[in-house]
């Protein structure tokens, strides 16, 4: 016959074997939780930076480099338009980083300018959202727009066209290896730190996603 404090002891030492064993399930759960919630978060953070980086305007101002300045090849004219153009896209930069949009009660969809008093629209303003405040124009935004000017800016300087126009002794190593690095490098600030706006072009797969909710 079995002691009885033996049977005790070895009752309790049982459940606290699976109360351990729960435990470290439960930090499995959580580990994972987190971990998914990273992969999302990168992956969605890398859908958007097609919206987030001035590939239209990098695009236009690969059109119209050449044709400004005559293949690198300038005059004080050229070179004064070509300064006049890299002015209104780098504004342009700046511009559609502040564009938003947001859903009305019947489903319309509204694009406006995000501004220090809420959302200005593109129909005079007579459309708000239910939450003004969620629009205001904020430091975050400033600093997203800063990423966006500084890529372009880069991107331009770099190209053969305007080295060859303003500075054209500068080394082709240097203007082959900038734009990458500093292309990577704002990428992976605008991944860690995503934009909540929703901007022309904004991905449809991502208006429902939680992460970029202002609601």
């Amino acid at each position: 016959m079995d002691n009885p404090t033996n049977q005790d002891l070895l009752v309790n030492y049982e459940h606290e074997e699976d109360c351990v064993y729960l435990d470290d399930d439960d930090d499995d759960d959580v580990d994972g939780t987190y971990y998914i919630y990273v992969i999302n978060a990168i992956l969605s953070g890398t859908a958007r930076l097609n919206i987030l980086l001035p590939t239209a305007t990098i695009l236009a101002f690969s059109i119209l480099a050449p044709l400004v300045t005559n293949d690198g090849v300038c005059t004080n004219l050229s070179r004064w338009l070509m300064g006049f153009l890299l002015a209104i896209l780098a504004a342009s930069c700046v511009f559609f980083t502040f564009i938003d949009s947001f859903r009305t009660a019947t489903g319309r969809l509204y694009y406006g300018v995000a501004t220090f008093r809420g959302i200005w629209t593109f129909n005079g303003g007579r459309k708000k959202p239910r939450v003004p405040s969620n629009y205001k124009l904020r430091w975050a935004d400033i600093f997203h727009a800063s990423l966006s000017l500084v890529a372009f800016l880069t991107f331009a300087g770099s190209h053969q066209d305007v080295v060859g126009c303003y500075y054209p002794t500068m080394p082709r190593r240097l203007t082959n290896t900038l734009p990458l690095l500093v292309g990577f490098v704002v990428s992976v600030l605008l991944v860690m730190f995503p934009s909540k706006r929703r901007g022309i072009g904004y991905p449809f797969l991502l208006r429902g996603d939680a992460m970029y909710s202002r609601c």
